[in-house]
Parts: structure tokens; sequence; C-alpha cells
């Protein structure tokens, strides 16, 4: 007499410790990453506190739907996708309304705009960065619309390839290079404003 009874126990067994190994390996996985999560939080975001609730709901959200990820891709853009659609999300809900004004300023806003407020001088870098603090940059940054913000911070601050930039971001090449074209436009139009006051 066979016990064949047992047999799907043991599988069952099997599949069950197979399934926990794999589970532990991708959240070790993805804990190892934490800190590259959050840097990229913290610029997409005004504050830090703001970034720890985004990077821990995309921790969340990630360990919810593990087996969705896919064992030898790359798990630092699928997290990074997670936190900008979470983000997305986020900016959504407390949209703003845009920035009316042109976004093709001359490439040189910034000089001249300082160039006015100082009485025509010659402007030399340290003076333009010696009025710009570091929050300053951060709420610059901060008030960039959402899609720009994005594209900025994964290609301009965490070195992301256009390529990668659209894989986390679900969009086109040709969609992040205008973003990051216009994105840019309209930091630097924040930046000269913020440097003037």
């Amino acid at each position: 007499m066979t016990e064949t009874g047992a047999e799907p126990e043991e599988d069952a067994g099997r599949r069950i410790a197979g399934e926990a190994r794999q589970r532990v390996h991708f959240e070790e996985e993805a804990l190892g990453l934490a800190d590259q999560v959050y840097r990229v939080a913290r610029r997409m975001v005004g504050t830090r506190e703001e970034a720890e609730e985004l990077v821990q709901d995309t921790y969340a959200r990630a360990f919810r739907s593990w087996k969705s990820f896919t064992p030898g891709t790359n798990m630092r853009a699928w997290l990074l996708r997670i936190l900008t659609n979470l983000n997305t999300d986020r900016g959504r809900k407390i949209q703003r309304t845009p920035d009316q004004q042109p976004l093709e300023e001359s490439d040189y806003y910034l000089a001249n705009r300082l160039a006015a407020v100082d009485g025509e001088q010659v402007l030399e870098q340290e003076q333009v960065v010696e009025r710009l603090s570091q929050s300053g940059v951060v709420n610059a940054l901060a008030d960039l619309p959402h899609d720009f913000r994005d594209v900025v911070v994964l290609v301009d601050l965490g070195d992301f390839s256009y390529a990668d930039a659209a894989q986390i971001l679900d969009i086109p090449i040709g969609t992040v290079m205008s973003r990051l074209h216009r994105g840019r436009r309209i930091l630097k139009k924040n930046l000269a404003e913020e440097s003037i006051t």
C-alpha cells in the first residue's frame, strides 16, 4: 500500500518552504537598496518626513506584491517605479495650480535677473552660489510639477539613463527628454527667484 496522500503534503511543504526562502531573499535584496530609494525620495518631496513616509509606503507595497517581481531583473528600477507611482498619486491629491508663466525664458534667466538686481554688475559664479542655499535648491525642486520633478530627480540627481528613467516611469524616452528639458527650465527659473529673495 502506497501513501499517495502523503506525497501531495510533502510537495506542498517543499513549495511553501521554497516560497519562504524566495521571500526572505527578496526582502534582503530590497532592504539593501533602502538608502538609494530614500535618496531619490528625498529629492522628490519637500521634507524628510514626506520622504520617509514615501519610502515606507514603497516598501509596504513592494512587500505586498513581492511575487510580481521577476527574479534576476533590476530590483532598484522596480522599487523606484513603485516609489514614483506612489509619489505621482500623492501629487495628484495635493495638486497645486500649475505655474502659468511661459517656459521658453532665456537660457540666461538667472544671470539676467541677478544682473538687474545688482545694477548690471558682471556676476561671478561664487556670487550666485552664495545666494542659493541647499534648502533653496530643495524648495525649488519641490516646486516643480510632479511629472517634471520625477524625471529631473531620476536623470540629473539619480544618474539614471533616459532609458532607465523611461522604464521606471513607464513613459517613452522622448517624453523623458521633453520633461527633462522643461523641468530644467522651470527649475532654473525657480532657483533664480530663490537667489534674488
